[in-house]
């Protein structure tokens, strides 16, 4: 089991991954002092747009599977292939999250969570975390920073002569953490790398991103590349200066959290470091292929930025929008109405800035990519019309996504198939057909037609179909209904 999920991520590329990047969450990857998530959600546009179809996504955390799946339904986190959870003492793949057994049965060595408990219930300074914080290799604790060397001394010393060979990890100023002494999150990663490597898909590179003591394994792994962000706390930086001061390859980023790791695929030259989120008019950007990730990624952020008036109120932009819409391009609602998308375009002068001065939240004021994942397209011939791309998008809480950029023989030289799937919150599936027939890279995609459908019986408990039809009928739906609540994900066939 493990072995196959390991190589279904793997074979999800091409060849070897371009860069897999490896980040812990709180505080790295997501700040919780960002209220509206900007640093994650410019670094999910750059990773969809530029990342996802030839590299690979690994979140590394000390939180337990519960604690993790709460921080996505809170956070706009894209889907990783890859999960590292419990500090390192839980490996799972893709968004079914399948545990990798292999690792369960190399920690099991030397190992007696009984023994562990007894030991610590000894030490009345060790405050128990909450039940979801205790996992079958990982038992951990609250302890007052004074105190904390004291202790982990102290418990190391008990547990050995218990015959035991654990690591206790401190971290956060507050957290202590006791694991097999094969477990952590620098072990997990080499473990991973001893797989891919095996497997002939060694990534080409890896960079590392943490912020406190239960990250600075991570930095140890030979020949990564390292980011500190710099908000990244005292015991880091401790480590840092004593173990790793001299090593080009480590550096203590100038930005917060997500900002940081987009400073570092700059700073060490990984691959583009221009999120489509820092371009002011993304109309103007040059692309030399078609590249159906960021077209999608495109059209959101346009998208988002007229809700909340970020751009000019201008007949240009809805020009440009109509102008890839094939003039025939229908949309179908779930409850079967059909609109041209271009008098689905036209109707979104009625809702330019009804976001403005909203944060992120609960719906699309702040559109999140969450998973691109190549697709096999050797059965679409029959429902796919030649020169088109096929994109679909599920609504609900965002969870997974794809897309594939495909020739599947002589008369499709060009074109393309996107799939994206994602979840938004009407609990929709979307597919959105895209053709890249007569039209020049600089024209872009030409978007033929959209179709929803309710997922799992969804339609009761979203829009009535009568009063939609009324809507319609009035002229009044604009994309804001179009596109519901949606939350992107973008992936290319090939």
């Amino acid at each position: 089991m493990r072995e196959a999920s390991l190589l279904k991520t793997m074979d999800r590329l091409a060849g070897n991954a371009r860069l897999m990047i490896v980040s812990d969450l709180d505080h790295t990857m997501v700040d919780h002092h960002d209220p509206e998530n900007l640093s994650l959600l410019r670094f999910n546009a750059l990773w969809e747009s530029n990342y996802r179809n030839n590299s690979l996504l690994v979140f590394s955390t000390g939180r337990s599977p519960t604690l993790y799946k709460e921080l996505r339904k809170e956070k706009p986190m894209l889907t990783p292939d890859i999960t590292i959870m419990s500090v390192g003492t839980e490996i799972t793949y893709g968004n079914s999250m399948i545990p990798d057994e292999g690792w369960v049965e190399f920690l099991n060595k030397k190992w007696d969570r009984n023994i562990v408990s007894e030991e610590t219930s000894k030490f009345p300074e060790l405050t128990l975390q909450s039940e979801t914080e205790q996992r079958p290799h990982k038992v951990s604790f609250y302890v007052q920073k004074d105190k904390a060397q004291e202790i982990m001394k102290a418990l190391s010393t008990s547990l050995e002569k218990r015959g035991l060979d654990v690591k206790i990890i401190y971290s956060g100023g507050m957290d202590l953490d006791i694991l097999p002494q094969g477990a952590g999150k620098g072990q997990a990663l080499a473990y991973l790398l001893t797989k891919f490597k095996a497997a002939g898909k060694l990534p080409h590179n890896t960079l590392v991103c943490g912020d406190s003591g239960n990250d600075a394994e991570l930095f140890s792994i030979p020949d990564v590349h390292g980011v500190m962000v710099s908000n990244a706390q005292e015991e880091l930086l401790q480590w840092h200066a004593a173990n790793a001061k001299n090593n080009p390859k480590i550096i203590h980023a100038t930005e917060r959290c997500a900002a940081g790791i987009i400073q570092a695929i700059g700073h060490f030259k990984l691959g583009p470091s221009t999120s489509p989120r820092d371009v002011i008019d993304l109309s103007d950007t040059k692309m030399e292929n078609f590249d159906p990730a960021y077209e999608v990624v495109k059209f959101y952020l346009f998208y988002e930025r007229w809700r909340r008036a970020e751009v000019e109120h201008s007949e240009r932009y809805l020009a440009n929008l109509k102008s890839v819409c094939c003039p025939s391009g229908t949309f179908v609602h779930p409850s079967g109405i059909e609109r041209l998308l271009r008098d689905c375009v036209n109707s979104l002068k009625t809702c330019y800035g009804t976001n403005k001065g909203n944060n992120f939240g609960f719906g699309w004021i702040r559109f999140c990519l969450h998973r691109i994942v190549v697709l096999d397209t050797s059965d679409t011939s029959s429902f796919v019309p030649k020169s088109a791309a096929i994109g679909r998008l599920r609504t609900m809480q965002p969870l997974s996504s794809q897309i594939t950029n495909n020739e599947n023989n002589s008369s499709l030289l060009h074109d393309l198939i996107i799939s994206i799937i994602g979840e938004v919150r009407q609990c929709c599936l979307t597919t959105v057909l895209l053709s890249s027939k007569d039209v020049s890279v600089a024209q872009g995609l030409t978007w033929v037609h959209v179709h929803q459908t309710w997922l799992d019986g969804a339609g009761s408990r979203c829009f009535d179909s009568h009063s939609l039809a009324k809507v319609w009928n009035s002229m009044e739906l604009s994309l804001q209904e179009l596109m519901l609540s949606m939350n992107v994900c973008v992936s290319v066939l090939a």
